[in-house]
């Protein structure tokens, strides 16, 4: 569900800035640089004598839109990172190691806090005396 919402607000924006784009160079500028293209005419009778007013609220509304649908698809591209981020924690978790040396039987008291290095580190080897030289 959260990929299938992902997906139709992309191309919502896409739609939104294609529409963008095409009110944005139908407007006239002073100079009548691109928007000399598409004919004063033309947008005139299309439009009417307003124009010029008609183009710039359609910017604002287009602009506004493109601005909501870009917050809108960082929620919920967020929203997807932060799921899978928590399955991946849930199922990369290595399970504890228990040493068997360290192990202690259930019947048993826990070890004080004196005695956990000796359970740590295990106990030296006990070496033979060395035997006495007879001269």
């Amino acid at each position: 569900m959260l990929n299938a919402s992902i997906y139709i607000v992309f191309a919502l924006l896409l739609i939104v800035c294609s529409l963008l784009l095409l009110v944005v160079l139908m407007q006239r500028p002073k100079q009548e640089g691109l928007g000399a293209a598409f004919g004063a005419q033309m947008t005139d009778q299309a439009f009417g004598a307003q124009t010029t007013d008609v183009l710039k609220k359609g910017t604002v509304f287009f602009g506004t839109l493109f601005m909501v649908l870009c917050f809108l698809l960082a929620l919920l591209m967020n929203i997807r990172f932060q799921g899978e981020k928590s399955e991946l924690g849930r199922t990369a978790a290595p399970a504890p190691v228990q040493n068997v040396a360290t192990e202690t039987p259930a019947s048993a008291p826990a070890p004080a806090v004196e005695n956990l290095e000796n359970l740590v580190t295990p106990a030296p080897a006990e070496q033979p005396a060395p035997a006495e030289q007879q001269n």
